[in-house]
């Protein structure tokens, strides 16, 4: 599941491929020329040029101003860095991280994009990313929460650190998915043989990945599904639910993973997708059935986890999928009699949905409820876990500890705020359209 949302000027996904990438990049243009006041300007300026030079080519780990796609100069750190063909000794790119924003958006970029007046020394940074506890300022420790250990709660420092080494530089930019062209967000570990593409091109109904536009095009003239593999278990308008067993479609299992990672920051890629289902939700139409996004739950889960990984495609973010996705696991929580759970740790974003959820859901039904109600009748009404129930209440502050027990108190007017703050919810699951039978194990 994968951190701070991309703020609101990237949208929310991708263009058709005709018409360019899933965010489009603004001009950087060039920095206009600083004004001459007077005799002491030019000195002032050898001078920074002599600085700029003596930096040049920019260490990993230093701190920059870097122009972003919005016009606006913003704090990075290079996380590394490349010579470029046919360049002079010092001439890079880097990669670099936003420091005010989640690692999605870390990108190369050259080097007429940095501020090179701001750069600050890296010497300092070099020996405490040596150490085990940084020292650091209240207001660096908030940015370093907000944005390197989102979604990374269960690892302690040297794993974090060892995580991010690894998959710090995006391997591939872009993919072509059906009739999107995708900017990516994070590493995914692909076999060797791809580690030069910057871009790769997905049959939207194999799922099967090529270096080439004209190897796919050579693929979908032979490939005769119009659909993910499996069986389909829901069917209401032009949306459908297919169930894949990883066992019998293991090559579809592991290259779902490959692309879900493009996306996620902390999942861990499973080689072994024998033990998962993947519920895979498509948009359908006369060309066929095209994947919006998907869930996985293993097959069987000691701790009660009805959902192992989840993600909605960018391209068809903030329409309800992710809602409808998570809405859908505890359907058929309700069909196996069993309340569920979703695996931990949960991404920034599917945390802001299962959170989204939560409160629709149960604020739904104490509106409508006469009377008093216990949180393990919510739980038996709803699938959900009375810890989540538990949770989410207390942060709407609509739960009292008294005398040894969890009260709820509803009042209505509080209630109807809280309704109105949680806004839409996600498209609904008609359950008269679940044709489904809990898995059990073939003998």
């Amino acid at each position: 599941m994968g951190s701070i949302d991309a703020p609101a000027s990237t949208g929310n996904g991708s263009t058709p491929a005709l018409n360019g990438g899933q965010i489009e990049s603004a001009g950087y243009g060039q920095r206009l020329p600083e004004a001459d006041y007077g005799g002491s300007q030019p000195s002032e300026n050898d001078g920074s040029r002599k600085r700029q030079a003596g930096i040049m080519p920019l260490e990993v780990g230093t701190r920059v101003m870097c122009r972003w796609r919005d016009g606006k100069f913003h704090p990075v750190k290079v996380i590394e860095r490349r010579r470029m063909q046919n360049g002079g000794p010092n001439d890079y790119e880097y990669y670099v991280h936003y420091t005010e924003f989640n690692r999605r958006l870390d990108e190369w970029v050259k080097l007429e994009q940095l501020d090179l007046d701001s750069v600050e020394t890296v010497v300092v940074e070099k020996v405490e990313d040596k150490v085990t506890s940084l020292k650091m300022t209240r207001h660096q420790k908030r940015k370093i929460d907000e944005t390197h250990v989102e979604g990374h709660e269960e690892l302690d420092a040297a794993s974090l650190r060892e995580h991010e080494e690894f998959t710090k530089v995006k391997n591939i930019a872009t993919i072509e998915l059906g009739r999107y062209e995708i900017e990516t967000w994070y590493f995914s570990p692909f076999p060797p043989e791809y580690n030069d593409c910057l871009r790769l091109y997905f049959c939207e109904f194999c799922l099967t990945f090529m270096k080439r536009k004209e190897q796919l095009q050579r693929h979908m003239r032979k490939c005769d599904l119009k659909h993910p593999p499996g069986d389909e278990i829901y069917r209401s308008g032009t949306l459908s639910m297919f169930e894949i067993d990883g066992k019998k479609n293991k090559v579809y299992g592991q290259n779902l993973c490959y692309l879900a990672k493009l996306f996620l920051d902390h999942k861990t890629l499973y080689y072994d997708v024998d033990l998962f289902l993947f519920y895979v939700l498509c948009e359908c139409d006369d060309r066929g059935c095209h994947m919006v996004g998907y869930f996985s739950k293993e097959k069987h889960s000691e701790e009660s986890y009805n959902l192992a990984c989840i993600l909605t495609l960018p391209p068809y973010q903030r329409k309800g999928y992710g809602k409808f996705l998570i809405a859908f696991s505890y359907e058929l929580s309700k069909k196996e009699g069993k309340v569920g759970t979703p695996e931990r740790p949960l991404s920034d974003l599917g945390l802001l949905s299962y959170r989204g959820y939560w409160t629709r859901v149960l604020l739904d039904i104490l509106k409508k409820h006469k009377g008093n109600i216990s949180i393990k009748e919510l739980s038996d009404m709803t699938a959900i876990k009375a810890e989540d129930i538990l949770t989410t209440l207390q942060g709407l502050e609509l739960i009292q500890y008294r005398k040894g027990q969890h009260v709820i108190c509803a009042d209505p007017k509080v209630l109807d705020r809280h309704l109105k703050a949680a806004g839409r919810g996600g498209l609904d699951v008609d359950v008269s359209k679940l044709i489904w039978t809990p898995y059990k194990e073939q003998s």
